[in-house]
């Protein structure tokens, strides 16, 4: 089928991220074919001590996060999170506007040295965010906010998106997103994604894609939403 006729995108994030993308991938004109590779398991966290400020480098860090903080500021890697952590009632919002690295700067700019953070994230994530705010001095307490699995299979909806060759583009939010679905296609499939376009978040996530015989691989400008659909 020629790429002009090819209208679907595959989203492959996790359902509860998943829905939100489906919906901007429509308003460009696309068909949404949502796909998760990854399971989303939440935790809640029970903060002790006092702090000056939140940390969080995920909207899904946002609902692990009780009520008696929203008095803080929340500094958000970006505007998806920034907007979770406003719907969740927090007053202050910073929006880094890019990665761990740029939130890591939005810190030492705008923060008091010394100051006590709580950090929020995924299990087995964060370090680098981590390191660097303490490296500035702050007084950082991590605190797990939500567990990301692999899926055990590749989804039918994406199965039958490649055999019908009806996808235009794969989305990959993460490198992590990448790795699982690498892992989850079927060799029989592969031959599938000459005529796909990879867009991934980072050059990290399109580094794990490259082996796959994609049509190209593109890498979004900024790492976001936006930047990754940007490139449709």
């Amino acid at each position: 089928m020629p790429e002009a006729t090819r209208r679907g995108v595959l989203i492959t994030r996790p359902a509860a991220d998943a829905a939100e993308t489906a919906d901007l991938v429509a308003s460009r004109g696309f068909d949404p074919v949502v796909a998760p590779v990854l399971i989303l398991h939440p935790r809640t966290i029970a903060p002790h001590g006092r702090f000056d400020a939140v940390i969080a480098t995920s909207r899904n860090a946002i609902p692990a996060l009780p009520e008696t903080l929203t008095a803080l500021p929340l500094l958000a890697v970006g505007s998806a999170t920034a907007a979770r952590a406003r719907e969740a009632g927090f007053k202050t919002v910073l929006d880094a506007d890019g990665d761990g690295a740029s939130l890591a700067r939005l810190a030492q700019g705008r923060l008091a040295p010394g100051a006590r953070l709580l950090f929020a994230h995924g299990f087995r994530q964060g370090d680098a965010v981590a390191d660097a705010l303490a490296t500035n001095g702050f007084a950082v307490t991590r605190a797990c906010a939500y567990e990301i699995t692999k899926a055990r299979r590749l989804p039918p909806a994406a199965i039958s998106a490649l055999e019908a060759n009806t996808l235009r583009a794969a989305t990959f939010l993460s490198a992590e997103t990448a790795a699982a679905f690498v892992r989850l296609l079927p060799m029989r499939l592969q031959p599938s994604l000459t005529g796909v376009i990879a867009v991934a978040i980072s050059h990290r996530a399109a580094a794990v894609l490259a082996p796959l015989p994609w049509c190209r691989v593109r890498v979004s400008l900024t790492p976001t939403l936006n930047g990754v659909l940007a490139l449709l």
